[in-house]
């Protein structure tokens, strides 16, 4: 019977995978280790290096293992369903981020293509949203997020927080974009004196503000169009 009694606690801190991943990123680690990881735990007769080393050679490698069932997996000594599945779901995973392409990426041409990918969203909101899209040099959205929820003011909205997340992401332009309850998107004075703080900051660190998108109810303005940028 299996009993996991061999843990990666139990190996000296610098052979610990998990403690070299931090220190020294996943790059630093080889199959076996990082399978090890996965596993977390060995048997009574190996430690879980030995058993994800045993795996590998098993199925020759990752080529084999990323199309093993389930069934050829727990046929191994010392996994059991529940470490396969860990597995497989971790070659799930990267098949599928290895199927992901820019093309699946909203992309947006004009002020239209901006007020319709979060016209749905923010039509109906009964306070305001300051939401920010992150575009790549493609225009393509690569993150969309709420800044901050409340009545816009320009002491509030603080370039900090709206380009800190642009350069986490490593975008290219941004896209501010907010809603108005009384669905009326006429843009109020302190909507110009926001756009006009961010666009200033935007050129001063190198990131484009293209636009600021009032969103009304199914109507929006686009302060570009309107001069203010």
């Amino acid at each position: 019977m299996q009993t996991d009694t061999l843990l990666i606690k139990d190996f000296p801190q610098d052979e610990r995978p998990r403690e070299r991943f931090v220190l020294n990123g996943p790059q630093s680690l080889s199959n076996h280790e990082l399978i090890a990881i996965l596993l977390r735990t060995g048997t009574k007769d190996e430690s879980v290096l030995q058993l994800a080393n045993r795996l590998i050679t098993h199925f020759e490698g990752l080529r084999l293992l990323k199309d093993a069932s389930l069934d050829e997996i727990t046929a191994i000594k010392g996994i059991g369903s529940a470490k396969a599945i860990q597995l497989l779901a971790a070659v799930e995973i990267g098949r599928r981020i290895s199927t992901l392409t820019y093309d699946d990426r909203y992309t947006i041409r004009s002020p239209e293509d901006g007020a319709n990918y979060v016209m749905h969203d923010m039509r109906f909101l009964s306070q305001e949203h300051f939401v920010c899209l992150y575009l790549n040099t493609k225009n393509q959205v690569l993150h969309k997020k709420t800044i901050f929820i409340g009545s816009l003011n320009a002491s509030i909205v603080h370039p900090r927080e709206v380009f800190k997340e642009a350069f986490r992401r490593s975008a290219a332009s941004i896209i501010c974009i907010h809603n108005h309850p009384s669905g009326d998107p006429t843009p109020s004075r302190e909507d110009i004196e926001v756009t006009k703080r961010l666009a200033e900051s935007g050129k001063i660190i190198g990131i484009e503000v293209l636009d600021h998108l009032i969103i009304g109810e199914n109507k929006f303005v686009s302060l570009k169009e309107k001069g203010y940028l």
